[in-house]
C-alpha cells in the first residue's frame, strides 16, 4: 500500500481526492491543525514538533516519545487505504516519517534501497536526521537508516510536490 506525503497547502485536496484511512500532522504546537471534517480523530496522529535536528531555545526537538507515537500509529494502520503524512513542506518531517514507517514495516529490507525510492519518488525529499537517528535505534537498525538517508544527498526544494511512496520492499 501507499504512504502520501505533501505538504500543509496540499492536504484539503489530497484527502478529497485520494481517501486516505489515516493521517499524520507534523506541525509546530503554534500551527496544528484540527482533525479534518470525514476523518476520524483516532485515526489522526498530531505531533506537535519543529523541524530542527538539535535543541533550540523555544522549538520543540523531535523525542523518543514522538517516534514511539508515530510507529505505534502505524501499527494500526492496515494498509487497505492510503497513509496521508504532512507537515509544513512536505520535505522534512514528513519524509522522515513516511521512511521510518516504511523500514518499521520492512525489517528485512535494505534501508538503502528504501531511502534511494524516496529519492526517485520525490527530489525534495529531505528527512529530518533527528527523526531518522531516533527510529533508527528504536528499530535496532545499527546506523544504516542515518546512513541510507545521508547517502540521498542534497535536495532540491523548488520541485517540492505530493508524492506517492511504496510501504512494501
Amino acid at each position: 500500500m501507499t504512504i502520501i506525503v505533501c505538504g500543509l497547502g496540499d492536504v484539503a485536496a489530497t484527502l478529497a481526492a485520494r481517501r486516505p484511512s489515516h493521517m499524520v500532522t507534523l506541525l509546530d504546537p503554534a500551527t496544528m491543525i484540527a482533525t479534518p471534517g470525514g476523518l476520524q480523530a483516532e485515526r489522526h496522529l498530531k505531533l506537535a514538533v519543529n523541524d530542527i535536528a538539535e535543541p533550540a531555545e523555544g522549538l520543540v526537538l523531535p523525542s523518543e516519545e514522538v517516534v514511539r507515537q508515530l510507529l505505534e500509529f502505524g501499527r494500526g494502520w492496515d494498509e487497505a487505504a492510503p497513509m496521508l503524512i504532512h507537515c509544513w513542506a512536505g520535505i522534512s518531517r514528513s519524509t522522515a516519517s513516511a521512511f521510518v514507517l516504511a523500514c518499521e514495516r520492512n525489517p528485512e529490507a535494505d534501508e538503502a534501497v528504501i531511502a534511494a525510492a524516496m529519492r526517485q519518488a520525490a527530489p525534495h525529499a529531505y528527512p529530518n536526521r533527528r527523526i531518522v537517528a531516533l527510529a533508527d535505534d528504536m528499530l535496532g537498525r545499527r546506523g544504516r537508516m542515518v546512513d541510507a538517508v545521508e547517502a540521498m544527498g542534497d535536495y532540491d526544494y523548488l520541485v517540492a510536490a505530493p508524492f506517492d511512496f511504496a510501504v512494501r520492499y
